[in-house]
């Protein structure tokens, strides 16, 4: 593919050759979530041009991460999703994600949070084996994006859009993430008006508990 390598015989520098690039490791975050339209890739990257994300997905095919596929009628749309071998980095991306978040401070201007972005994040704070008496509904709102994050008896399934019949509805912004790093309390949260509940209060508690950065 004419890349400049590392000149290593290295899992680790194999690894940076094919997913060091700027964009790539977000296109394989949001791909993690599900297959994507090009125009889907696009409006969840934001910032990314359009020769670039072209450039990257074309790569990460070449290297059998990314595969193509046409839906069925009527969509007829053309849409990429990870192999096999591109999902094996989920673990790789949820570790990476965390180590990231402890170093976030205040967004940025111009700086915005998406449902792909949310639902990896949420992927990675997820505490499975604190999670096996608990069956609970969680809808939660982050800025525009809009959750649902059902814990059932130690898995977790996440959902873009509101919950039917939610236990507690948590609303929110950037504190989410003090919230979950434990850098402030659920009481704190809400008495600060950082965060606001609708739903049983104490669930907010059970909710840090099962997502911890």
């Amino acid at each position: 593919m004419g890349q400049r390598r590392y000149g290593q015989y290295c899992g680790l520098a194999q690894a940076a050759d094919v997913l060091g690039e700027r964009w790539t490791l977000l296109i394989v975050r949001d791909l993690l979530v599900g297959p994507k339209r090009f125009t889907d890739l696009r409006r969840g990257l934001g910032r990314v041009p359009t020769n670039i994300l072209s450039a990257r997905l074309k790569r990460l095919e070449a290297e059998g991460v990314v595969t193509r596929r046409v839906l069925p009628r009527p969509a007829s749309s053309v849409v990429y999703e990870l192999t096999a071998y591109g999902r094996d980095l989920e673990d790789a991306v949820l570790a990476l994600g965390r180590w990231g978040a402890r170093a976030l401070g205040e967004p940025e201007p111009g700086e915005t949070v998406t449902a792909d972005s949310m639902i990896i994040a949420l992927r990675a704070a997820f505490r499975p084996e604190r999670a096996t008496d608990h069956t609970v509904r969680f809808e939660l709102h982050v800025a525009d994006v809009v959750l649902t994050a059902e814990v059932k008896e130690g898995t977790l399934h996440l959902a873009e859009g509101p919950a039917a019949h939610a236990d507690l509805v948590v609303r929110t912004g950037p504190a989410v993430r003090a919230l979950l790093s434990g850098e402030i309390t659920p009481a704190r949260a809400v008495e600060d008006g950082q965060v606001l509940l609708h739903g049983d209060p104490g669930l907010l508690t059970t909710f840090t508990t099962l997502f911890q950065l």
